[in-house]
């Protein structure tokens, strides 16, 4: 059944951080396809706005009622008095959230151990691990409240097996598959739902901002195979909010096909 055959997502409210772009920006299109309302946050303003504009077009494009409203939110997730005050700068027909995405991530070079600036780890476990997790303690408490919610991360197979190069990155998303796994136990004697998205590979920014810009570099990680992109994994998170309220989906692996491992993949000759 497709996301859009089914009413459980007409007029909600799906909160996005990391929206500006990539897999966040197509998520919140694909929401607001599906006759949700939308909270678009990001740190660059004006590339929100571009998307809030292509979720108004998706929405008028699907012919529905419901849902339709759009607002685009500065929010640096590192920042914790920015994730403190947030709220006080949302609509307050938008403030009884019903969905948290929480996108917001990056990742930093490939040195290895010994060689990893403190900057660079630093931002990597201020946004990955602790942005994802004062966002979720700033909705949490109004789920409860509320009796009803759902809290979707995003993960990664970094996040499932560790890689050479990757110490860091691997290591925050470790983190939130820890994180994700102790609030949905938390969690079991509410209705609210708690899943993880674990993309393999996604061509994206993501590699670009690893290779700190060098789009030959990060051109070169996806040579020679078919990689998955931004919409595969927005149809993963926006399926998994789509399910009926006792359906919780705790746990989506998914790999281009041919992608095995973080390390093993099948690339056709150059």
């Amino acid at each position: 059944m497709s996301v859009f055959n089914a009413s459980r997502l007409l007029g909600k409210t799906v909160l996005v951080t990391g929206a500006s772009a990539g897999i966040g920006a197509a998520t919140a299109i694909l929401f607001a396809k599906g006759g949700s309302n939308v909270i678009l946050c990001a740190r660059r303003v004006d590339a929100l706005k571009t998307v809030a504009e292509a979720c108004a077009a998706a929405h008028k494009q699907s012919g529905l009622t419901e849902g339709g409203k759009f607002v685009s939110l500065p929010l640096d997730v590192s920042d914790k008095k920015q994730v403190a005050s947030f709220l006080d700068n949302v609509p307050a027909e938008l403030r009884s959230i019903d969905v948290l995405v929480n996108n917001a991530g990056f990742v930093l070079g490939v040195e290895r151990i010994g060689d990893i600036s403190e900057a660079d780890m630093e931002a990597m476990f201020t946004v990955n691990v602790f942005g994802l997790i004062n966002v979720t303690q700033l909705l949490i408490k109004d789920f409860k409240a509320r009796k009803t919610g759902h809290i979707i991360n995003i993960g990664s197979i970094a996040g499932r097996e560790p890689y050479a190069g990757g110490a860091i990155y691997c290591a925050t998303k470790h983190a939130v598959r820890s994180f994700t796994g102790s609030l949905m136990r938390e969690v079991v004697d509410t209705p609210i739902r708690v899943t993880e998205i674990q993309p393999g590979m996604v061509e994206t920014e993501f590699s670009i901002v690893r290779f700190r810009g060098d789009k030959s570099a990060a051109d070169k990680v996806y040579q020679g195979i078919q990689p998955l992109v931004a919409e595969d994994i927005a149809e993963e998170i926006v399926w998994a909010a789509a399910r009926p309220p006792h359906v919780n989906i705790a746990e989506v692996f998914v790999l281009p096909t041919n992608q095995a491992t973080a390390t093993l993949s099948y690339r056709a000759p150059q």
